[in-house]
């Protein structure tokens, strides 16, 4: 399936260059989503940075369907939601959400 994605290539800049890959779903690239909730496993592999990105209202239908979301380079998910950057140093095991106010902060997760 060809994905429409909401930032063309030429439109994605260099923000948050050299962390590696990561998982986003279809609701922040096609839809345009900002990232509502992410967290940060250990990664599978070498090119894995661990981050994983969310909109944050997916259903478990949604995130049970693998063509949902798609392995990226955390900068061009940095470019959908540059508020991001910030975190993207946390150790292993931490995660965020978007509070009421609209700004991510650190959860329990």
């Amino acid at each position: 399936m060809i994905k429409d994605f909401k930032l063309k290539p030429e439109e994605i800049s260099d923000i948050a260059v050299g962390y590696g890959g990561c998982i986003a779903t279809d609701m922040i690239t096609v839809h345009g989503k900002k990232v509502g909730y992410m967290y940060r496993d250990e990664p599978n592999n070498e090119m894995d940075s661990g981050w994983r990105f969310m909109w944050g209202k997916e259903s478990q239908k949604y995130m049970d369907e693998p063509s949902n979301h798609t392995v990226y380079d955390v900068n061009t998910i940095a470019n959908y939601t540059p508020d991001i950057k910030e975190f993207l140093d946390a150790p292993f095991g931490s995660a965020f959400e978007r509070n009421s106010e609209g700004r991510l902060v650190e959860i329990e997760d």
